[in-house]
């Protein structure tokens, strides 16, 4: 078997299992749309083929050359340290926030719920500068909705509580405005 060893197969399993479950899920909105000759399910697909053709790379460099951190200077083997007390807690609420933010997708809507969950993520990896925080949020933020708004036209979750609601048609106004100019 080379250098891999269990973790890497479970790993490679793991990866192909989630590259295989969102190819079966892909035929759930495979259909054409007649601005688009391709159909709904290429893009998914694309990168359901990337993270396949990633996940069977990283398997073949580990057969061959063994974990990426072997031979690393300053790298050791030891196991990772959680003495630290708010060390478990902080990695549980980094793997919670993006099932609560996808979970608020629909009542809320993306335009009002993504900068809550920039600044959140920022937050639990570790920035405490209020500052950096809002600059960080505010750069991604715009970027985000300058890219999906502006440049790709594509339409995003909009909620549909009453002030979120409300904020996500302000927000559409003002890019259909902008557009017209």
């Amino acid at each position: 078997m080379g250098r891999l060893k269990r973790t890497h197969l479970v790993e490679a399993v793991l990866f192909l299992l989630i590259v295989a479950v969102f190819y079966a899920f892909s035929f759930e909105f495979n259909q054409p749309i007649e601005i688009y000759r391709f159909g709904a399910t290429v893009w998914p697909r694309v990168v359901i083929g990337l993270l396949l053709i990633a996940t069977l790379g990283n398997l073949w460099y580990q057969y061959r050359h063994g974990s990426a951190s072997q031979g690393t200077i300053g790298q050791s083997d030891d196991e990772a340290d959680y003495s630290e007390p708010g060390t478990i807690p902080r990695m549980i609420a980094v793997l919670l926030t993006p099932f609560i933010f996808a979970w608020l997708l629909k009542p809320v809507g993306i335009y009002f719920s993504a900068p809550f969950f920039i600044a959140a993520v920022i937050w639990l990896f570790g920035e405490r500068r209020w500052s950096a925080i809002l600059l960080i949020t505010a750069l991604i933020y715009f970027i985000f909705i300058g890219l999906f708004l502006v440049i790709l036209n594509a339409p995003l979750p909009q909620g549909n509580m009453s002030p979120f609601y409300d904020f996500s048609a302000w927000i559409l106004t003002m890019n259909a405005k902008l557009q017209g100019l």
